[in-house]
């Protein structure tokens, strides 16, 4: 089938087929898509059915129930979810880190294990691979290893690559510009990759987090920051619940400064915004 005209094409999405997205959304990934989204899902499907050459959304609605509709499943996941981060974002959890907890890091020399839950296109878990490098200057003679994940795959194939415009180190230190990224491009379109040095202390996987978990062992950091908000409260609760039995004694857990674990469990202890340990 020939693809919709990419000018005129606009399908029309009824109030049933949002609340039946919602669900499927719900269902899968615990995104909970708040009334007054519409516009958004009814833009970005079009998108997809446009591509998929499908000439409605009942159609594609119907497409995402039979049995081998799993990588559209997770395409409509991608094209449903926003990403929204940038280098040091909520810079007085990287001050915290820098200043309390990197130290025992140092002083302990036993394995670090780092998780960033929800890392978007990168820009967080890159963010802390600097600070490890500049506050541990033998980092690489330590078993240091960051987990880097989201449900998103097209964001996280941005985040392998690790190539940035100018704009997105407007916060990043220029002596960290210097040494831990790569001019790439022309001067006037100029793009920066991230060296090899940073690159290689990061693993990125996708991962849903309602699912199953596929980790080994325990992690001395949790950072899942602006990613819960999406959720509902009894999802949040539960999340916060897995994060706790992950976490060695004595770990952290850091999420948004919009987000707050009153309520979701009584176990973190309280150490200041946003900022929990076990």
């Amino acid at each position: 089938m020939d693809a919709p005209d990419a000018i005129c094409f606009s399908p029309e999405l009824t109030q049933a087929q949002f609340l039946r997205i919602r669900r499927i959304l719900y269902l899968h990934c615990g995104i909970n898509l708040r009334d007054g989204k519409e516009g958004l899902v009814k833009s970005r499907l079009t998108k997809r059915l446009r591509k998929l050459g499908i000439l409605s959304l009942e159609q594609y609605l119907h497409l995402l129930r039979r049995d081998d509709a799993r990588d559209e499943l997770l395409a409509m996941v991608d094209a449903l979810t926003t990403n929204k981060t940038s280098f040091f974002r909520e810079p007085s959890h990287f001050e915290f880190l820098r200043r309390q907890i990197l130290p025992s890091f140092r002083a302990g020399h036993e394995p670090i294990r780092i998780w960033s839950a929800g890392c978007s296109s990168g820009e967080e878990p890159y963010s802390v691979a600097m600070l490890l490098r500049e506050n541990i200057t033998d980092i690489d003679h330590y078993d240091c290893r960051i987990l880097a994940t989201d449900i998103c795959s097209r964001i996280l194939d941005c985040a392998r690559q690790g190539h940035y415009g100018n704009g997105a180190l407007d916060h990043v230190p220029p002596q960290y510009i210097r040494k831990y990224f790569i001019p790439d491009g022309t001067t006037g379109d100029r793009t920066y990759r991230v060296t090899d040095s940073l690159r290689n202390m990061i693993r990125f996987a996708r991962l849903n987090l309602l699912a199953q978990w596929p980790m080994r062992g325990l992690f001395d950091l949790v950072l899942c920051r602006n990613v819960m908000i999406y959720f509902d409260k009894p999802t949040q609760t539960a999340l916060v619940k897995r994060f706790w039995t992950i976490l060695k004694k004595g770990g952290y857990l850091l999420v948004g400064h919009s987000e707050s674990l009153t309520g979701s469990t009584p176990d973190f202890t309280y150490v200041r915004p946003a900022t929990y340990v076990k």
